[in-house]
């Protein structure tokens, strides 16, 4: 119990919504596949929950910092349990309705995200950040690993409205802890559209004039458009097309990711705190390793059976997953601590945009190479490039990246230019 009161509540609260959202989130596929029987129509629901958040979140950030963040946190899940309850009370079960809640829980949730995204560094002090990221981490993993398990239980018994219900009262139930948290945030409110425009404008002269935050902007670009395609495309079709695992070893093998970042994230917490911001690159590197092992894996190089595969398979993905923890982690304590918090939203919702706008091209161009090009190849050469681009970032920034020169970037003043 290192942390205060206030992030405890913001922490248990937080956990509470994500369990009820995972329940849902694996439900509502279900009953729309079983509506429908249309994987197109399953895709419309997908682009209903990212389009909005891709769209709004810039928008969502200059509120998060405009706007008391603590009332927008509690109002959005008393609003986000309030629709839930309606569309059970009203039935509003059909399909076209759902896809209508499907984009405002988004909007909402885009919101909401941008607000508590800002306001929770503000609750501990900045030795704790590591610690603090680490917990929010390791019960949002909690949550991925328990509540498909409980959503595909739910919904085979109760159906679409249990999983509904649910999710309403852990809205509820999140929006009650969160109200006894002691947080003052006072700031001007939005006027008119131009002063968005000017706050956002703000908020891109901050991160360019800012090397600390160009530097891991332009990093999380690449390794982005290297990494994230080939793992969210390649591997899915490497487990079901080439090597023809059952689904049970598809769930098996995300489950093994998801329990190595919890263990990643249960060293940070209990061993290593802040002193993880220095081991960046040792985990960008060891992760890097394991896809140009992965590809040797499945190449023609060598020749073992599903099972061996499977258990070798099991192993590099909670390795994996416990250094995907001891990068993520890092990465968000640094940005926390070099974004001023008046600044923090509305650069945290342009970070996650640019960042976000490389993935739907990698993975596109994946997707098409993978017509033509083994897929081992594809991540030999996403492992090899990964490896240059990280050489280079750690010879040329390396002390910078891994906070010898933080505070030093932080002090600095952004220019910003006059907005005309």
């Amino acid at each position: 119990m290192r942390f205060n009161r206030d992030f405890w509540l913001f922490a248990v609260g937080r956990f509470v919504s994500q369990l009820g959202w995972a329940v849902q989130d694996v439900a509502l596929p279900l009953y729309v596949l079983d509506q429908t029987r249309s994987g197109s129509m399953m895709s419309l629901f997908i682009i209903a929950e990212i389009l909005p958040r891709a769209l709004l979140s810039p928008i969502a950030g200059v509120v998060g910092d405009r706007y008391n963040r603590k009332n927008l946190m509690v109002w959005l899940d008393i609003l986000r349990g309030l629709l839930l309850f309606a569309v059970i009370g009203l039935d509003m079960l059909g399909i076209r309705e759902l896809l209508v809640v499907q984009v405002a829980m988004s909007i909402m949730g885009t919101f909401f995200g941008a607000a508590t995204g800002a306001m929770y560094p503000d609750l501990v002090r900045e030795e704790e950040l590591a610690s603090a990221n680490s917990l929010l981490q390791s019960f949002g993993v909690i949550a991925r690993i328990a509540g498909p398990a409980l959503g595909g239980i739910i919904y085979a018994f109760g159906g679409i409205r249990l999983a509904i219900l649910i999710n309403a009262a852990s809205f509820f139930g999140s929006g009650l802890f969160e109200a006894f948290i002691h947080y003052e945030w006072t700031s001007r409110k939005i006027e008119s559209l131009g002063e968005v425009v000017d706050d956002l404008r703000e908020g891109i002269a901050f991160l360019r004039s800012n090397k600390y935050l160009t530097v891991i902007l332009s990093y999380a670009l690449f390794i982005n458009f290297l990494l994230n395609p080939v793992f969210a495309v390649a591997l899915p079709y490497v487990y079901r097309v080439e090597l023809a695992f059952s689904s049970q070893w598809f769930g098996f093998l995300q489950t093994a990711f998801m329990v190595g970042m919890l263990l990643g994230n249960v060293a940070i917490m209990a061993k290593l705190g802040s002193r993880a911001e220095g081991m960046l690159f040792r985990a960008l590197f060891v992760q890097l390793g394991l896809v140009l092992v992965l590809a040797i894996l499945i190449s023609p190089l060598l020749s073992m059976s599903a099972l061996t595969l499977f258990a070798l398979f099991m192993g590099l993905n909670a390795v994996d997953g416990f250094f995907n923890a001891l990068v993520n982690v890092p990465i968000v304590t640094k940005l926390q601590k070099a974004i001023p918090s008046e600044l923090r939203g509305r650069i945290f919702s342009v970070f996650d945009l640019i960042v976000g706008m490389t993935i739907p091209a990698g993975m596109a161009l994946v997707g098409f190479a993978l017509d033509y090009v083994p897929a081992w190849v594809l991540f030999a050469v996403s492992g090899f490039l990964g490896i240059a681009v990280t050489a280079y970032y750690y010879l040329r920034y390396g002390s910078l990246l891994e906070g010898h020169l933080e505070a030093e970037v932080t002090r600095s003043e952004p220019e910003v230019p006059e907005i005309a």
